[in-house]
């Protein structure tokens, strides 16, 4: 199997290839470590060397044979060490599959490789010093997103059709507007995060995955979707199969669109103007849009942002050997001093801070189907631009800096809804531009619909970045 072969397929492309046998899945796979060191070399999106062999995995899954990637964000896959894009942390081997790992192996997914993340996964930027910048495939000087920016890079070069990640302020969504992906931050309690990631993240967190088509995203939650055995938050049951439902008109909506962020921060210009587009088109296809968003106080956003870092920094305090600080970026070192000094009453602040929050976006989808919003604040940031390593920041102020960049898309993993960040823009410079669409708690089967109709509307599909491995 050719390069240029195997980069233009998705994963149900290369999964209906390999079940009519028109190509071997060891071809599809020797194409992939092919196209995976090509990638590596130009865009640094992998933790680790290629694994060799591929991690086990179901023959007989809906994905089988499809190339995968996991994120180096804690434990994932037994036997594979995990670093949290630090030096502080020597590799340590995870002792079991998480429960979604399970279901990535029950799918028939060829797990090949481990994607870089900045230091402690917080940061919309994949910079850390262990690994260096990981490079744009659309422009090499500038960023990829975070947190995972591996995953983003790779799947956007044609490495692989999709790879895994993880969102707990924007952390699918981000990457995937800089590079030009579909990203789904799933409801609340749809994708199991237990037994290790889920529950010390307050709810906040949320795993999935990157892919080039809105299908592929479908077919996948089919296959992963559900809770996990004792998940303290848990989602409404399905409603019918995603990847059926995908090509379903989504019946008639009430759109709302804004792209003021609710954080006052300015939203520049060509990636505003993205969002408006899509609200122009949804308009065209006979849904009344309207400017409106949920009503906010910004300061409960950052109660819950603070508690949500806390809460990821505390296993490092709990565990019976802390990580070297002095082997820490900066903003690391400054996390853990506050987790240390966080209180039962700051977090309970905090809880209520998220209450506030849930229930005025709760309140919000009572009265509109849909929120148009960008995904990012700013066009794909120059390497360098978000500075975790600078010893001048507090955790309040890293934390500004990130939501001034990226602004639209922490309040929905404080409150729980269902977001996608769609490539459905382009900027003068050729840089892609993410627009998030959220919808209701527990109404993937709307988002989804909506999205593969703006995908016939506006097609991605033969937009290709300057460095693609499929490139002739």
């Amino acid at each position: 199997m050719e390069l240029h072969e195997y980069a233009r397929y998705d994963a149900v492309g290369l999964r209906d290839l390999i079940a009519a046998g028109e190509v071997g899945a060891e071809e599809v796979e020797s194409a992939a470590r092919h196209a995976l060191a090509m990638a590596d070399a130009e865009v640094n999106g992998l933790a680790l060397p290629v694994f060799s062999p591929a991690l086990d995995h179901a023959g007989d899954g809906p994905f089988t044979g499809v190339p995968f990637l996991i994120k180096d964000h804690g434990p994932v896959a037994e036997g594979v060490p995990f670093f949290l894009g630090s030096r502080s942390l020597p590799g340590i081997v995870a002792q079991h599959d998480s429960d979604l790992m399970a279901r990535f192996r029950a799918a028939g997914l060829v797990t090949l490789g481990l994607t870089t993340v900045p230091e402690m996964a917080i940061s919309f930027s994949t910079e850390s010093v262990k690994y260096g910048p990981t490079r744009n495939p659309w422009d090499p000087e500038r960023g990829v997103g975070g947190s995972s920016g591996g995953a983003a890079a790779l799947v956007a070069a044609g490495a692989v059709p999709v790879a895994h990640g993880s969102d707990g302020a924007g952390s699918l969504r981000i990457p995937a507007s800089c590079c030009g992906l579909v990203g789904l931050k799933p409801s609340r309690g749809r994708v199991t995060c237990g037994p290790d990631l889920g529950e010390p993240m307050l709810g906040m967190a949320y795993e999935f995955a990157l892919t080039r088509t809105v299908r592929d995203t479908a077919h996948l939650l089919d296959a992963v979707q559900g809770p996990g055995v004792g998940d303290k938050y848990t989602a409404p049951p399905p409603r019918g199969r995603y990847a059926d439902d995908v090509g379903a008109d989504p019946g008639f909506l009430r759109v709302a669109v804004t792209t003021k962020a609710w954080s006052g921060v300015v939203v520049d210009g060509e990636v505003a103007a993205a969002a408006v587009e899509v609200g122009r088109l949804l308009e065209e296809m006979g849904h009344p849009v309207t400017d409106a968003s949920p009503v906010l106080d910004w300061d409960d956003v950052m109660r819950a942002a603070v508690a949500e870092s806390v809460a990821l920094a505390s296993p490092l305090l709990l565990a019976p050997r802390r990580p070297d600080p002095a082997r820490m970026e900066a903003v690391s070192r400054r996390l853990l001093q506050v987790a240390g000094d966080y209180s039962a009453l700051d977090m309970m602040a905090a809880f209520g801070a998220q209450n506030r929050v849930t229930r005025s976006v709760g309140a919000f989808f009572t009265e509109y189907d849909l929120l148009v919003t960008p995904a990012l604040g700013r066009l794909p940031a120059p390497h360098g631009t978000l500075r975790y390593d600078d010893p001048g920041h507090t955790l309040t102020s890293w934390l500004t800096s990130l939501f001034d960049y990226g602004p639209f898309t922490m309040v929905f993993n404080v409150s729980g809804q269902p977001a996608i960040s769609l490539p459905l823009g382009m900027s003068a410079g050729g840089l892609p531009i993410g627009v998030q669409l959220i919808a209701g708690y527990g109404r993937e089967d709307l988002l989804l619909r909506v999205a593969a109709r703006l995908e016939q509307a506006m097609p991605w599909k033969d937009r290709i970045p300057r460095f693609f491995v499929g490139r002739r």
